[in-house]
């Protein structure tokens, strides 16, 4: 079973959370999440607890590509602008350094019309042992 199926059907929090990943390779990972009523704050726009979820799925999906048990240990978001209910939320994970046992990634996280909701830098510790299916 490839990394993206395996994600998709054993993250339950993200899959519960509307996200989904929809591309990865070695270099990065894509995933997506439809702004829905649930995701949103008192303010009416998306809580940011759901932007940083649907980045940790891209992280987790480019970090444990090769199939190697890895788990983010550092993140830092920076939120730029809002994501409003109907937006669809595109989070792309760049490898930074894919370093045997501290790799790093950036994502940018963006809307239908390429407008950028907020930035995430991702850090993660490789174990030694495989992903578990």
């Amino acid at each position: 079973m490839n990394i993206q199926e395996l994600l998709n059907r054993t993250d339950r929090f993200a899959a519960n959370a509307g996200c989904r990943i929809t591309e990865v390779d070695a270099e990065h990972a894509v995933a997506e999440m439809l702004v829905t009523a649930e995701h949103l704050n008192g303010g009416q726009v998306c809580q940011g607890g759901a932007l940083f979820t649907l980045a940790d799925l891209a992280i987790a999906a480019l970090m444990n590509y090769q199939g190697q048990l890895t788990f983010g240990i550092s993140n830092s978001i920076m939120f730029v602008s809002s994501a409003k209910e109907g937006d669809l939320l595109r989070a792309e994970a760049v490898s930074v350094c894919n370093h045997h046992k501290i790799p790093s990634v950036e994502v940018r996280v963006t809307n239908q019309e390429g407008r950028l909701v907020c930035h995430v830098t991702g850090m993660g510790y490789r174990k030694s042992v495989s992903i578990p299916e």
